[in-house]
This record gives structure tokens, C-alpha cells and sequence, in this order.
């Protein structure tokens, strides 16, 4: 029988009704007694690291994580961490770059609802978790949710309470999940030798979302303040004015003094192309702008904390960032 580590973190799946709202409170130990049947498919041990609200997630949690999964790898076949929906994808993606090729499941759920509500679908996203982790036939990050499995770097949380939060963006999801039984559509590719545990982060990265009438200003302050910036651009990318205006100059300035900039968009599919409209044209050609392509922001944001933790050389973090991990891009640059 395999033998599965749950680790808990908090979220809604464990949360309690106070007087100020949910609160997480249950551990991972008072989830088994809501689930007797992940007995007939597995041994747990359980380890509680933290229970909190998933919107107090910060990269030192994730290395937590990390550091929890490489002490106790040998020992287990698997891996389930009970998580709040809101930073799930974030988390996804992070552990994606800090464990890479692993051939061990590593998966994340949660709920929409608490464990010990009626209606809920903490228990039913919990058992698929553990079906999905004794199966044999997945391997690496990925989150379990509302019956589809999807790779660690290609989620989003697209509904706020619908049980089905979850979506893969820009990749089909890997399979799915009926009657306790996982149906593999596609099976993530492990290269031998792994798994890679990385250990460092730089979360010195900020993203500026651009809306009509943006100040320029509130990019220059989030140089200022960051190693890489990631602007949050409008259709395919860009900037206002393009190489003519206050965004361009700001960035310019920024990548001279080594700062790292990256585009991406706003809009949920298909990507970004900096070099279809003027106004990105330059920003790729001239400044060296890292361009996300297909990746979610969640990925962008996690993968550049990940590059700036391995190095500070920026001809290396744009090697790092332009290298697919866990099948986090398609589309790559010529």
C-alpha cells in the first residue's frame, strides 16, 4: 500500500466559523476522520505546518513547504497539501521550480467550502487528491480540484465560489477524476535523475497592472523598489505611447541600472507577442524585455523569483526564464 504525506497549510478547507468570518483551525489529522475511505487506499502520516488564511502566503511558506517535502521524500510515495484557494496557483507554480523533475506526485487541494459544512467539496477534492497520489501514472506539481487535474504551472483560480475554481490556461488539463478513478489524458515528462530541490527565492518582484490613464509614476515607484518588475500590459503587449512615452523612458532607464523587466498580459489566453504593434515593438527589440508568451502570470511571477534566487546575472536569468520548466511554456522565442 502506497504510503502518502499530507501536509497541511490552512485555508477554507480547514476553516471555522468565528465571529470576524472563516478562520482556519482544523488540521490535517481532523480531515482523515471526514474521509475514512482514503484508508482503503493508502497510509497517511500527517504534518501541520502552518494553518492560515492562503491570502497570508508568502515565498518563505513555499520554501517551507520545499523543505518539508525534501526531508521527508524518501520516506513517502507522494504528496498532498491542503491549501487555500486563493494563492493555490502561486503555490503551484513555485513548487513547480523549486522541485523539478520530480517522479513522485506532489499535489494540491483544497475547497470552497470547509470540511465540516454540508454541501462541501473538501472531502470529494481530498479523496481525488489521494487517488491521483497512489495511481503510479503522475508525476510532479499539480492541483486536484473539482474533478480535473491540472499541471502546476498552468493554474488559475477562475471562479471565486464555484466548486469548479480551478482552470488550466493555455494546456489542456492532465486528466480527470470519476468515481475515485483518475482518467490520464496526459502524463507530465520527468527527466531521470531528479527530483532538483532548490532552496532560495528572491521575492523582490513586484507586477504593475496598466489601465487606461496609468501614470507612469507607479511603474517608476515599483522599480525603485524591486529586482524584476512584470508589467501587466494590455492585449498582446505593450506600453502607452511605446518607445515615444514616460513608460518606455522609465524602463530604459530601469534596464540600464540592471534592472529586470518582463510583459505579459492581461488577457487570460493565448499569450502575448510583443512584436506585433509599435507600442512593443521596441521594448523586446531594443531594451531586451523578457516576454511571458503563454505563461500565467502566477508562473511569470513565481519563475522570476525562482531565476533571481539561482542567479543575479541577468544574461542567466533570461536563459533561466526562456527554458520551459514543468511544461510552463509552448510558445518560445526564436
Amino acid at each position: 500500500m502506497k504510503q502518502i504525506l499530507m501536509i497541511g497549510t490552512g485555508g477554507t478547507i480547514a476553516s471555522e466559523v468565528t465571529d470576524a468570518g472563516l478562520t482556519p483551525g482544523l488540521t490535517s489529522e481532523e480531515f482523515l476522520e471526514y474521509i475514512p475511505a482514503v484508508k482503503d487506499l493508502c497510509q497517511v502520516e500527517c504534518l501541520q505546518l502552518f494553518n492560515i488564511d492562503s491570502t497570508n502566503m508568502t515565498p518563505d511558506h513555499w520554501l517551507g513547504i520545499v523543505g518539508a517535502i525534501r526531508e521527508n521524500y524518501d520516506r513517502y510515495d507522494g504528496f498532498v497539501i491542503s491549501h487555500g484557494t486563493d494563492t493555490m496557483a502561486y503555490t503551484a507554480a513555485a513548487l513547480s521550480y523549486l522541485i523539478q523533475d520530480c517522479p513522485k506526485p506532489i499535489i494540491l487541494t483544497g475547497a470552497q467550502k470547509p470540511i465540516h459544512m454540508d454541501g462541501t467539496d473538501s472531502k470529494t477534492n481530498l479523496l481525488d487528491s489521494f487517488a491521483v497520489a497512489c495511481d503510479g501514472r503522475m508525476a510532479g506539481v499539480m492541483i486536484v480540484f473539482g474533478g480535473n487535474v491540472i499541471l502546476g504551472t498552468r493554474a488559475r483560480k477562475t471562479y471565486t465560489k464555484s466548486f469548479g475554481a480551478f482552470s488550466s490556461i493555455n494546456y489542456p488539463v492532465l486528466g480527470m477524476v470519476q468515481d475515485g478513478r483518475l482518467i490520464p489524458y496526459i502524463q507530465p515528462q520527468v527527466k531521470p535523475g531528479g527530483p532538483v530541490f532548490y532552496d532560495k527565492l528572491n521575492s523582490k518582484v513586484s507586477l504593475v497592472k496598466l489601465i487606461p490613464g496609468i501614470s507612469p509614476v507607479y511603474l517608476s515607484f515599483a522599480l525603485t523598489e524591486s529586482d524584476a518588475v512584470i508589467v501587466e500590459s494590455f492585449g498582446v503587449g505593450g506600453v502607452p505611447a511605446g518607445d515615444k512615452g514616460g513608460f518606455y523612458d522609465r524602463i530604459r532607464a530601469a534596464c540600464a541600472l540592471g534592472k529586470i523587466v518582463a510583459m505579459t498580459t492581461q488577457v487570460q489566453n493565448e499569450g502575448s507577442d510583443l512584436a506585433v504593434y509599435n507600442v512593443g515593438h521596441s521594448l523586446k527589440n531594443d531594451l531586451g524585455v523578457l516576454e511571458s508568451y503563454d505563461m500565467t502570470i502566477e508562473a511569470v511571477v513565481a519563475k522570476l523569483m525562482w531565476a533571481l534566487g539561482v542567479t543575479q546575472d541577468n544574461e542567466e536569468v533570461a536563459k533561466l526564464f526562456y527554458t520551459p520548466v514543468a511544461g510552463d511554456m509552448l510558445c518560445l522565442p526564436e
